[in-house]
């Protein structure tokens, strides 16, 4: 009975753990961002986006009052890098609403992705940035990567993304 209960044990942990290479077809939906800035809409939403049984941590909830932004683009294409290039791209956000805009978290869809962005509100008019810094060296070929924006938005978590053609 213990060794059944160990390999079902193991086998939940094995299962949980995704390395950055299998993710390395990723194809990822930008539903939820807008390119050119056209702007996306105000309210947050309450509650937990956690798919139930995935081990995925529930999204910020964020209790400001909700503002509207423009993205200078949503995605973006890094073109041909050598493996191991280690690049980053700066998407600029607008707050195109009344309220402060505050980016409360930024979650990479990868480990190979590290994001930084501006911390404090971003008043209305004014211009705030998401930089992800993605390091190449698990990869080979065509990549596609993700980084989930949560901000006090309607239409929360933003997804950037971008591409990449590693080269040997």
């Amino acid at each position: 009975m213990k060794k059944t209960l160990s390999i079902i044990a193991l086998s939940i942990i094995g299962f949980g753990l995704v390395s950055c290479k299998k993710e390395n077809t990723e194809t990822q939906s930008t539903e939820t961002a807008t390119t050119d800035s056209a702007a996306v809409a105000a309210p947050v939403t309450t509650g937990s986006t956690a798919v139930p049984g995935t081990g995925e941590t529930p999204a910020p909830v964020s209790n400001e009052p909700s503002t509207s932004v423009a993205l200078s683009e949503n995605s973006f294409d890094f073109g041909k890098i050598k493996k191991g290039d280690k690049v980053q791209h700066v998407y600029e956000i607008t707050n195109t609403g009344k309220n402060p805009l505050i980016i409360s978290e930024v979650k990479p869809g990868c480990g190979c992705t590290a994001p930084d962005f501006t911390k404090e509100p971003i008043m209305p008019g004014k211009k705030g940035k998401v930089t992800l810094h993605f390091d190449s060296s698990s990869f080979d070929g065509n990549v596609q990567k993700y980084a989930d924006v949560f901000a006090n938005v309607e239409k929360a978590p933003i997804r950037l993304t971008f591409t990449a053609n590693i080269q040997p």
